[in-house]
């Protein structure tokens, strides 16, 4: 099979919960366990860091990695979903997998991927664990997928675990209570490693110390030990809170041996983009109008994103919106500014949710503007009527922003 073809088998053959949703979802480890025993447990062949939480887990993965790779080491980083490209999700200090080896991953497990019903989650998970282990990476950075405990992810024993924040964010899967939901992301520590919190929140923190207190694990929260204040390359305010998280993480990595100065710190931080390639964290796509886009999507996240909003100076705002059609509308509604012109569309997957229902939903909460066939054609409209003085924000799903970047 060639690359696409690849491709093609991986995302319509096997339940992805990227396109799909619930269906996808699987309620235990037993088929990761049998999937890494198959491959020879390559995830016991490398040092890793796990990282988990309901926001800012994929900055906090890249932001580790780029500090990692200025200290010298060969570092793997796995995360998801991925915006433009598969390979994406898998790299090795800033270099994606390449095209061969997943084809060859593909072909030579395709048998035992039918035979044990894979989900596409799964054998991606092999299929980085394979890599790292094969390429003798130095340690891996793994972003969990969702949740925690039952992610596929959570076969390795790290150096660090990691956890960044918690917010209501796939209720239907994790719960309807942060508690609950702590719980679930809490499943990645591990006995006798330490485990560093992002955030103090008086729902989890009980949560995070028995689990920590019956693994007989370190636990620091990081916003209540980390004083110094660092500057990354990626921009918004919000990514403070991750680099106390970071800054925490690599104090605890240094304990455990690993040699990162100061500087490899201060550097690792101000070249995230350059160093990992990551994307859409408040990228700027244009000037005049300036356009950005970012990720966040969920409640927590469209918070931190909203006040970082609020500190641009425009004339007027134009907002491309799409959400997925399992989004909690009413979670949401009210942070969204009502001082603006929405373009509504639908991302273009089969989880997405229909523009006409968005808008219909939306207008009734005073949210104005159009309905538009695709992301791309209502990232036309807005640019059609913004001035150079205008601001627009394209956002409200990672898929949303993966068809503009």
């Amino acid at each position: 099979m060639t690359y696409n073809d690849t491709l093609d088998w991986m995302f319509s053959q096997l339940p992805m919960y990227q396109k799909q949703g619930a269906t996808a979802f699987k309620k235990d480890l037993s088929n990761t366990v049998k999937l890494a025993k198959h491959l020879n447990s390559p995830e016991n062949h490398f040092k890793s860091i796990h990282v988990a939480g309901t926001n800012g887990k994929g900055s906090t993965s890249h932001m580790l990695a780029s500090i990692l790779q200025e200290a010298g080491y060969k570092v793997g980083l796995y995360t998801s979903p991925h915006l433009k490209d598969f390979r994406e999700r898998i790299k090795i200090n800033g270099k994606e997998v390449s095209k061969a080896f997943v084809i060859d991953f593909i072909a030579k497990n395709k048998p035992f991927f039918e035979a044990n019903t894979l989900s596409f989650f799964e054998m991606t998970v092999g299929m980085a664990f394979e890599y790292f282990s094969e390429q003798k990476v130095d340690i891996a950075v793994v972003e969990v997928g969702m949740g925690g405990r039952l992610d596929s992810t959570n076969i390795i024993t790290p150096e660090v675990s990691v956890i960044t924040n918690i917010g209501l964010d796939h209720t239907q899967f994790l719960g309807n209570t942060l508690d609950a939901i702590a719980f679930e992301k809490g499943g990645i520590i591990k006995p006798h490693v330490p485990v560093v919190i992002g955030e103090t929140q008086a729902e989890t923190t009980p949560v995070f110390i028995e689990l920590a207190k019956k693994n007989h694990s370190k636990i620091v929260f990081a916003d209540q030990q980390v004083k110094e204040v660092y500057t990354s390359d990626l921009i918004g305010s919000y990514q403070s809170k991750n680099i106390k998280t970071v800054t925490q993480a690599v104090n605890e990595l240094r304990e455990k041996g690993f040699v990162i100065s100061e500087t490899d710190l201060k550097t690792g931080l101000a070249h995230v983009v350059k160093n990992t390639g990551l994307l859409g964290r408040w990228q700027v796509l244009g000037h005049n109008p300036k356009v950005v886009c970012d990720t966040g999507h969920n409640e927590a996240g469209l918070t931190d994103v909203m006040k970082q909003l609020a500190k641009e100076s425009f004339d007027d705002l134009h907002l491309v919106f799409g959400v997925v059609n399992d989004k909690d509308l009413g979670a949401i509604v009210h942070l969204l500014p009502k001082k603006a012109k929405y373009y509504f569309c639908k991302p273009d997957i089969p989880r997405g949710m229909d523009e006409i229902i968005l808008k219909q939903t939306l207008n009734a909460f005073g949210l104005k503007g159009e309905a538009y066939n695709s992301v791309n054609e209502a990232y036309k409209s807005a640019l059609n009527h913004a001035t150079a003085t205008d601001f627009i924000y394209i956002g409200g799903s990672t898929f949303v922003v993966a068809e503009i970047i």
